[in-house]
């Protein structure tokens, strides 16, 4: 039996009476709470034996009660947080965050860029700015885009090359509707860069609820081609994968696109990559 943690490196949790998330506005499936035990529930089927906490809304109190979620479970090992990236405070907003219960498990920050309607947001001077200061106290950066924003992904892992950039869902490349051009040229020109790892996570959402694995696996081939084993984690997207499977069947999907791969190279794409990249250690 392999060493290797098995480690679902992108999933959500929400509490529709602590926080509203509007942005569920006709997503009934999901338009519940998700605590910590629906989670339990969902890896403890699945085999997985830590996860990683992704931000949903642009607020740093959502990253406070994260943390302290995570401080006192055994399940969650680390979490991606927000803080406000064009704030000249960044530095500040992330010590105080390390400096609060459940700091140590802030591994990595995101910000919803896929909604920006400056698909060159990312490399604005003040984003650039507190990106530095992410990488400034050791943390990851997490990006969110659509493929047309990729141009600007791979300008902005050009400017900080010393920060480590993890690209979300493959960037959300259109699965329904089996396009891979351009965004499969974006994706190799991102992976030529060493600093840049990506997930593979979110795609049975892009593929809608009529999904088959063979409509996965063209993307999933690009991106092991592009960046290879060691630079690919796998993520559920769990509870937004639940709008076209459930979480185990994103777990058994995965496996299924990827049993061309070694024992060792799989123990990287489930566990090694999310483990060495988000500096995990044994949480």
């Amino acid at each position: 039996m392999s060493a290797v943690r098995r480690i679902d490196a992108h999933h959500h949790l929400w509490d529709l009476a602590a926080r509203p998330q509007e942005w569920l506005a006709g997503l009934e499936p999901i338009r519940r709470d998700f605590g910590e035990a629906d989670l339990r529930a969902a890896t403890g089927a699945a085999g997985i034996d830590a996860t990683v906490l992704v931000q949903v809304l642009p607020d740093v109190q959502e990253t406070v009660e994260f943390l302290a979620l995570a401080e006192d479970s055994d399940l969650i090992s680390g979490v991606v947080g927000w803080v406000d990236l064009t704030s000249p405070d960044v530095a500040d907003q992330l010590d105080r965050l390390r400096r609060g219960p459940g700091g140590d498990r802030l591994v990595g920050v995101r910000h919803l860029v896929e909604p920006e309607p400056d698909p060159k947001w990312l490399t604005r001077p003040d984003v650039l700015a507190g990106l530095r200061a992410v990488r400034d106290a050791g943390l990851v950066y997490d990006v969110l885009t659509r493929p047309h924003q990729l141009p600007a992904v791979v300008a902005v892992v050009r400017a900080v090359p010393d920060l480590e950039f993890v690209l979300d869902h493959l960037s959300k490349p259109d699965v329904a509707g089996r396009v891979l051009d351009p965004w499969a040229a974006w994706l190799d020109e991102l992976a030529a860069l060493p600093n840049v790892t990506a997930k593979v996570s979110g795609l049975v959402t892009e593929a809608g609820p009529r999904w088959a694995v063979d409509d996965l696996r063209p993307f999933v081939d690009v991106a092991l081609e592009a960046f290879g084993p060691s630079r690919l984690m796998f993520g559920t997207d769990w509870p937004v994968c639940l709008l076209a499977a459930s979480y185990d069947e994103v777990v058994e999907s995965a496996r299924q696109v990827t049993d061309g791969l070694t024992a060792a190279e799989r123990d990287q794409v489930f566990g090694g990559t999310a483990a060495r990249v988000y500096q995990l250690g044994g949480r």
